[in-house]
């Protein structure tokens, strides 16, 4: 019997109130149905400098950057939520690629990236529902070696898409995010038999 495949669920926002935290963990849901052990990180609790080589230089990997890294190095898939912010990613989630991206030790180079799957999605006020920022995350993550499956999920309108209990009100839709989930699920499993 292979080991259950190991997911980073986490969305680029730090706000409380985030649409994507709901999101991503509708898509865990799914992803853990599908046998996966999934690991939901908020990344309010990992508070960071913004990356600066001089800082990490004098001071080494802040504590934080650390503990992410660490969560990220041990998975085998990442289950993110990416907000849209003025078309682009987020200068949170930008900052924890950046910082988990740095080499410590004898490890390889992106071991915290490369040769991971990943799944993409996003909600947002918008009409588009944050597609645009998706473009650039996409091509961040594979540009560090991350296989980014091709089906993504982009929730618009995202103040009036979520129930009081954080589910989507479209169950299609719900459905459909929690199938994104099981989808990455099931190709990490795959890969690992191969």
């Amino acid at each position: 019997m292979t080991q259950a495949p190991k997911i980073v669920a986490l969305a680029g926002s730090i706000r409380k109130a985030s649409y994507n935290k709901l999101l991503v963990r509708i898509a865990a849901e799914g992803a853990r149905s599908a046998g996966a052990d999934v690991t939901f990180i908020d990344l309010a609790d990992y508070p960071l400098p913004i990356f600066d080589e001089d800082l990490e230089a004098a001071e080494g990997m802040p504590e934080n950057a650390a503990r992410l890294k660490a969560h990220l190095v041990a998975s085998d898939g990442i289950l993110l939520a990416a907000p849209e912010y003025n078309s682009s990613i987020t200068g949170a989630l930008k900052n924890v690629i950046d910082w988990a991206s740095r080499k410590t030790g004898d490890e390889p180079p992106l071991a915290a990236f490369s040769g991971k799957a990943a799944a993409l999605m996003a909600a947002s006020p918008g009409a588009l529902g944050g597609l645009r920022g998706l473009v650039h995350v996409r091509s961040i993550l594979s540009s560090i070696g991350v296989l980014v499956i091709p089906d993504q999920i982009a929730v618009p309108k995202a103040f009036e898409a979520f129930d009081t209990g954080g589910a989507l009100r479209d169950p299609k839709l719900q459905a459909r995010v929690q199938a994104l989930g099981g989808s990455l699920a099931a190709l990490l499993s795959k890969l690992a038999t191969e």
